[in-house]
């Protein structure tokens, strides 16, 4: 069966598992006043794009960017399911949500993600992919749990 990753609406049923263990990763080892996720009915918002990556009709990651302001956007919600991981899927995620907000004309995409454990894998990910730390923006403010990242997309 191919993988496929296309826009897909958030409160879609079979993507239970997906929010679950995504809600799980967050508040596994980040205090809740540092965590940032949205909600799968916050993802539904105007100015939201969700992205369902399958295999075989099955969903195995997730992943999405809002729109901060006409040139710049936010990655939220990046998760692939535990049992998935190790094929690429993620990379093959990132390479997505960055070609579709280079495609609707952003200039700048960026993201927070954590400092502990749980998220060692994913800002290696993000730094092999070409972001690089910068300063907390839109709405974030400094926080010793949180890293943030951002990319020019040329």
């Amino acid at each position: 069966m191919a993988v496929l990753i296309a826009e897909e609406h958030p409160l879609t049923p079979d993507l239970e598992l997906l929010f679950q263990r995504h809600t799980a990763d967050m508040h596994a080892d980040t205090p809740p006043e540092s965590i940032h996720m949205m909600d799968k009915a916050a993802l539904a918002a105007p100015g939201i794009r969700f992205f369902v990556l399958r295999d075989g009709g099955n969903p195995l990651a997730m992943g999405a960017f809002k729109r901060i302001d006409a040139v710049h956007a936010e990655i939220k919600s990046m998760h692939v399911l535990h049992e998935a991981r190790g094929r690429g899927l993620s990379k093959a995620m990132l390479e997505h949500l960055v070609a579709e907000a280079r495609a609707e004309g952003f200039a700048r995409l960026s993201l927070e993600t954590g400092v502990q454990p749980t998220f060692v894998a994913a800002r290696a990910l993000y730094a092999r992919a070409g972001f690089v730390d910068c300063p907390a923006f839109e709405g974030y403010v400094d926080d010793p749990n949180s890293v943030f990242m951002t990319m020019v997309l040329a």
